[in-house]
């Protein structure tokens, strides 16, 4: 955790929740935030989940659970409980639960694992198995993640592409399996498990073609460009996958994909909109000298 000023926390809160900011300016804050940790940059966040943008929510969902901070657990609980909340703000407050780890979740996610709304009764699903693999602390399960993320299933030990691909895309395979099999491709990083990856983006599951588009941000690699365009371009897709698709090309920051980009800032769907708009900023970062995209901390420094 980093040493932060109470005031200069109430600050960076201040401008993650004042709707009147532009949402870039507003996303920066919540990375900030995030990054500072501890119970007041727990509550600046908590506050925001009253906010009209389920994309902002979230978000705020996700910097909980990689914060792992048992504090947040009330806030995310509360999150996932609301009906009214957005499919895509349940599911991700489910897995920020699945991330923190906690046993004291367990009842919960055993009770929204039925969930009507199937994003939200498969991330129960996953984060259920994922406490219950460290309750067990499963030597064979290690987590060595490369991007530092905290994954809602550690990797397979598996380095066999041909192996893992055929784990990945089996329908029959359980998710938390299927998972473990995206992140051990992931890991690898050669195009060939990259160019398997991309394969997923076909499946039935929009939890699981969201989490592919999501792992091939981490990757930025050129070649999963046209496969993520393609989902993001289709009008009939998930919004919450073609979010994340819009967020992947962001973080790959190529011309091309700044061109793709452009073409759904007035999107239909304001999730779609929005992602666009918070990946094209995330373009500038990725081409500009700026030192770290979290950088509200340098505004409030007076």
């Amino acid at each position: 955790m980093v040493q932060v000023e109470q005031h200069k926390i109430k600050a960076i809160g201040c401008v993650l929740n004042n709707k009147n900011r532009p949402l870039k300016e507003r996303f920066r804050a919540l990375f900030t935030l995030k990054n500072i940790g501890g119970p007041d940059s727990i509550q600046a966040i908590a506050d925001c989940f009253e906010d009209d943008s389920a994309l902002l929510k979230h978000e705020l969902a996700y910097c909980l659970g990689q914060m792992q901070d048992k504090t947040a657990i009330p806030v995310l609980v509360r999150v996932l409980e609301d009906t009214k909340q957005e499919p895509m703000v349940r599911h991700e407050a489910a897995e920020a639960l699945g991330a923190i780890g906690s046993p004291e979740v367990i009842n919960t996610l055993e009770k929204y694992r039925t969930d009507p709304v199937i994003e939200v009764a498969e991330t129960c699903e996953i984060a259920l198995d994922r406490v219950k693999w460290m309750q067990r602390k499963d030597e064979t399960l290690k987590d060595n993640n490369p991007f530092a993320s905290v994954d809602p299933t550690p990797p397979a030990t598996s380095k066999n592409v041909d192996d893992l691909k055929k784990i990945y895309l089996n329908e029959e395979q359980s998710l938390f399996e299927r998972y473990r099999a995206m992140f051990a491709l992931r890991n690898i990083q050669t195009e060939d498990s990259i160019l398997a990856l991309t394969e997923g983006l076909k499946c039935s599951s929009a939890l699981f073609r969201h989490e592919v588009a999501f792992v091939l941000g981490q990757l930025q690699h050129p070649c999963s460009v046209p496969h993520l365009a393609e989902n993001l371009r289709n009008n009939s897709e998930n919004e919450m996958v073609r979010h994340e698709c819009a967020e992947a090309l962001g973080a790959i920051a190529s011309d091309e994909c700044r061109k793709i980009l452009n073409d759904y800032l007035e999107d239909d769907k304001r999730v779609v909109k929005e992602s666009c708009e918070i990946a094209l900023d995330m373009c500038e970062y990725e081409n500009s000298p700026e030192f770290q995209y979290a950088n509200t901390l340098s505004e409030v420094q007076n």
